[in-house]
């Protein structure tokens, strides 16, 4: 979940030909109405096997900000030098405002769009200070998270793009070597469709063995509740204890999307796995390529409804080691 014409899925054409199944699964489950407080919880204990790298739970007061030990918060429409509107198009204005992103007191992240009275929309984007998630040789890295994507669907929720992703380290202070340095988006969303995108960026832009700027992805609607109405658990997996290597997506711990090395061959594989390790990103855009091809039109639009969070209960990291400790 911001760099150089990212994550600009709107030519996708298995995104479009999913947007047809997921739409109508949506409308059912909308229909029914079935909410789901969003409750928080600490990060579960690691299975056997696993160490703990890394977590926060947002534990702190109503309105302070999430840990600065931990985040940065990035502010604007872009990095210092970065490419205009994080390079996807997107609209809104990123802020440290305690109303676009702060705790809610009962162990919850709240990152909030929101829209002035002349017009701006402001929201929240927050990476962590640690850039070295990495999996070791012959391990697996683990990295998840607890959250419930902002409740509003239909037409209220036009230009809303929810996203948990990784990206390489070497793009800080760069802002021009994406793709090459991977991306890993563990969670996307767009216009409140119950679903969950999965997608890895890597190589040149455009094309290239991820078929940039679309990426190789998959998508599938949440398991029981929707993405909108309940809190879902979203893991990715990056695994080197098997060859050739693969990396994974889940959702509430089912997988519904893999890519292994050998499909984009040596020369990307290394450009995003021989560096220093990854961030991890949190944030709500409003509007950009990805919302609007989805939608067909510009978003987000009149009937775009403010104030609907994305509420985050946790983020973790684990590994575990070539010989499962």
């Amino acid at each position: 979940m911001p760099y150089p014409p990212r994550r600009q899925h709107s030519r996708s054409p298995w995104k479009t030909r999913h947007r047809r199944l997921v739409t109508a699964a949506c409308s059912a489950l909308f229909t029914a109405g079935a909410l789901l407080t969003a409750t928080a919880a600490a990060p579960p204990p690691p299975p056997p096997g696993w160490n703990q790298v890394w977590s926060d739970d947002f534990t702190g007061s109503a309105g302070s900000p999430p840990s600065p030990e931990n985040w940065i918060i990035d502010t604007g429409h872009n990095y210092p030098g970065g490419p205009p509107n994080w390079g996807t198009g997107e609209i809104q204005r990123y802020t440290a405002d305690p109303g676009n992103v702060g705790l809610d007191g009962t162990g919850n992240l709240r990152i909030t769009p929101l829209k002035s009275a002349s017009g701006e929309w402001t929201s929240a984007r927050i990476e962590t200070r640690r850039s070295d998630f990495k999996a070791a040789e012959g391990g697996v890295l683990r990295i998840e998270a607890r959250l419930q994507m902002p409740d509003v669907t239909g037409a209220a929720a036009l230009g809303y793009w929810p996203a948990f992703w990784a990206l390489g380290s070497p793009y800080r202070g760069h802002y021009q070597n994406w793709p090459s340095i991977g991306e890993f988006d563990v969670m996307e969303n767009v216009n409140g469709i119950d679903a969950v995108w999965g997608v890895l960026h890597c190589g040149t832009n455009p094309g290239g063995p991820c078929d940039e700027s679309n990426g190789i992805g998959a998508a599938r609607a949440c398991p029981g509740a929707s993405c909108q109405s309940g809190m879902h658990t979203y893991r990715f997996e990056w695994d080197r204890s098997v060859s050739p290597e693969q990396l994974r997506w889940y959702v509430d711990d089912q997988r519904y999307h893999t890519v292994g090395e050998d499909r984009v061959g040596a020369a990307a594989w290394n450009g995003m796995t021989a560096h220093g390790g990854y961030f991890l990103l949190l944030n709500v855009a409003m509007g950009g390529a990805f919302p609007d091809g989805v939608a067909g039109r510009a978003t987000p639009a009149d009937a775009t409804v403010p104030g609907r969070p994305m509420v985050v209960d946790y983020v973790a990291v684990w590994h575990r080691d070539a010989a499962g400790r």
